[in-house]
């Protein structure tokens, strides 16, 4: 379906202490709610960790840092450069094989 015929909708979004306007596409809402929990559970923990001794901004720096970190070794896991070089190669030599044996 193309992006100009998808179904805009404005939700409001929970997030911690805090009620946000978003405008989404309808069929990723449950993706922007399952977000909003995961960062509202990661604030929660980190607040509830540091006991009080955290300034309400450390906290929110903690838990964007912590939520960035998820993100990164989980596209580090998923990277597949390394396997599309080795294609790549296997793909050159097969072709190469194939152009001397026509000849």
């Amino acid at each position: 379906m193309s992006e100009e015929k998808r179904e805009k909708r404005t939700i409001r979004l929970h997030v911690y202490d805090t009620e946000l306007p978003i405008r989404i596409f309808a069929d990723e809402e449950e993706i922007y709610r399952r977000a909003a929990r995961m960062a509202t559970d990661t604030i929660n923990a980190y607040t509830a960790q540091s006991n009080g001794q955290k300034s309400h901004l450390e906290v929110l720096y903690m838990s964007l840092v912590d939520i960035a970190l998820k993100f990164e070794f989980e596209r580090k896991r998923n990277d597949t450069e390394p396997y599309t070089d080795i294609l790549q190669k296997i793909t050159s030599e097969i072709e190469e094989t194939l152009r001397q044996e026509k000849h």
